[in-house]
């Protein structure tokens, strides 16, 4: 075998004439590195298996091992032609069904149908079978009735890697019983700038946590090295996102991390070099660029330094679609990023065109054969080692999903994940007896108290009907205050009518996301609209004591609830099992509670809203509780008030809200010209919340602020969401525009609805990028035309994530 890694290693000298010179910033020393060293992955009667089997193969066949594509966009039968290595479900791509909230068996039969056409016997066809991978970052939780655990941010504050082991495993059944080879994590990405919107992918902003989980997950996912088998119950992980996605200048999803090799090194690779040395059997590339040079297309990181120096020998799969960032390249056409060291890319919807031009570049020379098999090799070794060769499998169709001693262990996270910031006067925990009223935007709703990566890409549009199983936060106090002979009372608003209660308990937090629509500007909390702070003043104003809960996916500055809050509990995102927090916050009957806090931050909280890069050991280090603080029952600290000085713009943080219910959200502005007239209506539940514009001949209505860029958001299929009610159908032509130019027919989605209900619009960003609309360079995102009679109330604009529902308008 020594002889056969020596050759390897030539291999990647001998691409190094295909690829360009990288700058020297982006250059990386691989004997500057630790090493490191796959293990459980090589052995003799595995790579004899492989050598066997790519003898028989032709290189279609090669080149197909090296493509995936997502099961939106290609059909069981289509790798009949193109018989590519594996397929994804994205995180909004629905079962073969279409139904992306149906039953695990949906699932199953997706993950049959293509595996049964890539291993079925014909003519010239070398039964090789797929490997399907899925976004599985919290538990399996694109699957309705998974078991969805807390987020990696409250993860990390347990400091407990064998109970990480513990929640892999659970992840990794429940996969294997869905139909899923392959999970695509753990995420070891070392967030630096806490305004990424994947920051809550994160276990911490420094390194040493992360390493120890990264092993951690990595065996439960696997279990031990040589041992994967999905027919065990294991399947394939993926440590991602190589490497420092969470070092990119200014917090920017798939930005550029502008910092020198020793900090590579030291801030961002230990979680690749335990997750390696655990056996992880893959590695996703990042989106994101080292110095200017994207990770996809640099070989001295991907080949000299992952596959050399840290001894991986696993095979790289790329990100959705970031091949196509590289410099010259496209979704469809890339050969530098397989020169590069990249063996399969993530290719969701032009896999057809990437598959003829990558053949055509493997039969010019233009991308090594050698370069080929090394790539096939790694893909059949990890597919050889997982079983994917034995056509059993008996963990599909078992009840895992959602199964008591699963949950256990999810409620068990959410117990240990939790971070008490304040607790003046011993107010928790919940005393037995007490009348305790539970309010706030977030305490009856698992998805919110789930966030992004659930039932889909940005974790929106989902109720807790979609949670079979689940118990809200409002579920497990209700419970818990009860049998310790208390009364619990919810209430959506906190103006609950009756005795007095003795305490309240507010659940509050951001609205959930996922990366891109995740960064935000400034790290203060519901700026310029503080619906959260106004109930906590309420009920501090009735004289009753009040517990906050608070749900995010970072840290943020919240100064001015912390100061209204009597206790104040950072509880991130606790996913399904919500009874977690009672456990910690709700006392028996003997007055004990059942478990005391143990959570530690993980990451630094912020003293103002623009302490964007707040990390432990930097200079000027200044935080408002530092990395590792987290009260218990038995701490005696009084928060003394505050700060209430953001220290930033708020307006800043604001590139997709720009009308909610009641409000112009900054820096926005809402005008008319024309024969249009304005006035404040009823809307949404509330008094004047809407709009009300009505035509009388021809004008317009539009959202107008500074110039933004919102080509990310138009690539990742972003909508602009309308909630509008038609109070006189239109006499003529409506139009509807984003950017002031490429302007869209839109008559049909108010002429085409009876006026005097409320309902919701929907249209791609794409489909007014396709009109003509330069999306990079935005004044008004929503323009509203009209040249006759037309009255309309508008109750909400701003961008959604959803893409249920959406489509471009029929005139």
């Amino acid at each position: 075998m020594r002889f056969m890694l020596a050759a390897g290693l030539g291999l990647f000298a001998s691409t190094s004439a295909m690829a360009q010179a990288l700058p020297a910033a982006a250059t990386a020393h691989p004997s500057l590195w630790p090493k490191a060293h796959s293990v459980g992955l090589v052995d003799a009667k595995t790579e004899a298996f492989v050598t066997r089997l790519m003898k028989q193969m032709s290189l279609r066949e090669k080149v197909g091992q090296m493509i995936q594509g997502d099961i939106s966009s290609i059909k069981p039968e289509e790798l009949r032609q193109y018989p590519l290595g594996s397929v994804l479900g994205g995180g909004n791509s629905p079962p073969l069904s279409g139904n992306d909230r149906g039953p695990v068996g949906d699932w199953i039969r997706t993950a049959e149908a293509f595996r049964q056409v890539s291993v079925e016997k014909r003519p010239g066809h070398v039964a090789i079978p797929t490997i399907f991978g899925m976004d599985s970052v919290h538990g399996n939780s694109n699957v309705l009735g998974a078991t969805v655990f807390p987020h990696n941010i409250g993860l990390g504050a347990m400091r407990d890697p064998a109970l990480i082991e513990k929640l892999g495993a659970v992840t990794a059944a429940e996969s294997a019983a869905a139909g899923f080879d392959w999970a695509f994590g753990p995420t070891v990405t070392v967030p630096q700038d806490d305004r990424w919107g994947r920051t809550y992918e994160g276990y911490s902003e420094r390194p040493d946590i992360t390493r120890d989980y990264a092993a951690a997950m990595v065996r439960g996912l696997q279990g031990a090295p040589g041992k994967t088998r999905i027919q065990n119950g294991k399947v394939a992980a993926s440590i991602k996102h190589f490497i420092a996605d969470g070092g990119t200048h200014d917090g920017i999803d798939q930005g550029d991390a502008q910092i020198d090799e020793r900090t590579l090194i030291t801030t961002h690779a230990p979680g690749y070099i335990a997750g390696i040395d655990a056996g992880a059997m893959t590695v996703m590339a990042s989106f994101s660029s080292w110095n200017g040079v994207k990770n996809h297309g640099n070989k001295s990181l991907l080949t000299d330094v992952l596959k050399g120096r840290l001894g991986f020998q696993g095979f790289v799969v790329g990100d959705w679609n970031a091949h196509g960032q590289i410099p010259g390249c496209t979704p469809g056409d890339c050969a530098a990023t397989f020169n590069a060291g990249l063996d399969m890319a993530m290719v969701p919807n032009d896999w057809k065109a990437l598959f003829d031009n990558t053949l055509r570049e493997v039969q010019a020379g233009q991308i090594p054969m050698a370069r080929v098999d090394d790539a096939v090799r790694r893909i059949l070794r990890v597919k050889a080692k997982l079983g994917l060769f034995d056509p059993a499998r008996p963990y599909e169709r078992k009840a895992e999903l959602g199964a008591p001693e699963h949950r256990a262990v999810a409620r068990q996270a959410v117990a240990e994940s939790l971070v008490l910031l304040k607790n003046n006067n011993a107010l928790l925990p919940i005393k037995p007896g007490q009348k305790v009223l539970v309010t706030g935007s977030h305490a009856d709703d698992v998805g919110l108290q789930s966030g992004g990566w659930t039932l889909s890409w940005q974790g929106t549009g989902n109720t807790n009907a979609d949670f079979p199983g689940a118990t809200t936060i409002w579920g497990g106090l209700k419970s818990a205050i009860e049998a310790a002979g208390g009364t619990a009372t919810l209430s959506a608003d906190g103006s609950a009518t009756g005795p007095k209660p003795d305490i309240a308990v507010v659940v509050f937090g951001e609205q959930p996301y996922a990366e891109m629509v995740g960064d935000i500007a400034t790290l203060e909390f519901q700026p310029g609209d503080k619906q959260a702070l106004a109930e906590l003043k309420a009920l501090k104003a009735r004289g009753i004591p009040v517990v906050s809960v608070f749900l995010s996916g970072r840290p943020l500055w919240v100064n001015p609830e912390i100061n209204q809050s009597d206790a104040f509990v950072a509880a991130f995102l606790p996913g399904t099992e919500g009874e977690g927090l009672a456990d910690v916050l709700v006392a028996r009957k003997d007055g004990k509670p059942n478990r005391d806090f143990r959570g530690k931050l993980s990451f630094s909280w912020p003293k103002t809203a623009a302490q964007f890069a707040n990390n432990v050991g930097q200079p000027g280090y200044d935080p408002l509780f530092a990395y590792g603080y987290g009260l218990t029952y038995a701490s005696h600290v009084t928060v003394p008030p505050l700060s209430e000085v953001p220290g930033i713009d708020a307006s800043l943080a604001n590139v997709s809200t720009y009308f909610t219910p009641g409000k112009v959200a900054p820096p926005w502005k809402l005008a008319t010209d024309g024969a249009v007239t304005e006035k404040k209506v009823d809307g949404a539940g509330r008094q004047e919340a809407a709009r009300q514009y009505a035509f009388t001949g021809a004008g317009h209505v539009r959202v107008t602020g500074p110039t933004i860029d919102l080509s990310r958001q138009t690539n990742a299929q972003m909508n602009l969401r309308i909630d509008y009610r038609v109070d006189a159908k239109p006499a003529g032509k409506v139009m509807l525009g984003v950017g002031g130019t490429g302007a869209i027919d839109a008559t049909g989605l108010f002429a085409g609805i009876a006026p005097g209900a409320w309902t919701s619009a929907k249209i791609p960003l794409d489909c007014f990028r396709k009109a003509g609309a330069d999306v990079s360079k935005v004044s008004q995102p929503f323009t509203l035309g009209a040249g006759a009679g037309f009255t309309v109330s508008i109750v909400g604009i701003r961008l959604d994530a959803d893409p249920a529902g959406s489509a471009c308008p029929a005139p």
